[in-house]
């Protein structure tokens, strides 16, 4: 877990091993994000139980970097909930048990807190919903920047929001933006002092990259090029 005061934090939004494993070797992962749509899509050609299929890839995500990892149960109800968050917890500590914000939610979350598990509440969309988060003590919250941009809203105003009321009352739950599109997303949650951002491999890269850095460098090269050994 890390602190307020501290750099906004880079998460990867992915279950490919490889993806997160070149984002590590830059030195910049500082967590990893699940959910049941990217592990279906990795899972898609399996013959066995694909619950039982998901906690491998999990286990091999844990092994390549220790930060967190969020993973999400697939049941609704409330028992059901726990039940799967328990057997993905077993995994290891890494992992932090990331469920919907719902009525069942809540209850699975109280329980978890009382076990020891660590939890996030993701598909925020509201402030009301943060504040339900962090009155439940959750560890973590996952707003969707992305999603209201696709309804009309913008997106990044839910985080200045959150971050804004989130500091007045120094709520020690963390926020992770997520449904991250952009870099424009990036950057205004830095700006909003969000906790961390998770992001979709594609735009690793394009945080490093600008124009005059790329001519920059080329010119440097050409230029000791130009060096002529008498």
């Amino acid at each position: 877990m890390f602190r307020k005061g501290e750099y906004m934090k880079l998460f990867i939004d992915s279950v490919n091993a490889e993806e997160i494993k070149n984002v590590h070797q830059l030195g910049i992962l500082s967590g990893v994000t699940t959910n049941p749509t990217l592990l279906a899509k990795q899972l898609a050609n399996i013959k066995s139980d694909p619950f039982k299929e998901s906690k491998k890839v999990l286990e091999e995500i844990c092994k390549i970097a220790d930060v967190p990892v969020l993973a999400e149960p697939v049941s609704t109800e409330y028992k059901k909930i726990v039940e799967e968050s328990l057997e993905l917890a077993k995994i290891s500590s890494q992992i932090v048990a990331k469920i919907p914000l719902t009525a069942e939610g809540l209850k699975a979350v109280k329980e978890l807190k009382q076990k020891g598990i660590k939890t996030a509440f993701t598909l925020i969309f509201s402030l009301k919903q943060a504040l339900v988060a962090s009155i439940a003590e959750v560890d973590y919250i996952c707003p969707f920047v992305g999603r209201l941009d696709d309804i009309g809203q913008v997106g990044t105003d839910l985080i200045k929001s959150i971050m804004q009321v989130y500091k007045a009352y120094n709520v020690k739950t963390k926020v992770i933006v997520a449904s991250v599109r952009n870099i424009e997303h990036i950057v205004k949650s830095a700006e909003y002092n969000a906790d961390a951002v998770t992001v979709p491999y594609k735009l690793i890269n394009e945080l490093l990259e600008h124009e005059l850095t790329t001519k920059g460098v080329q010119k440097f090269i050409d230029d000791w090029n130009k060096i002529q050994i008498k």
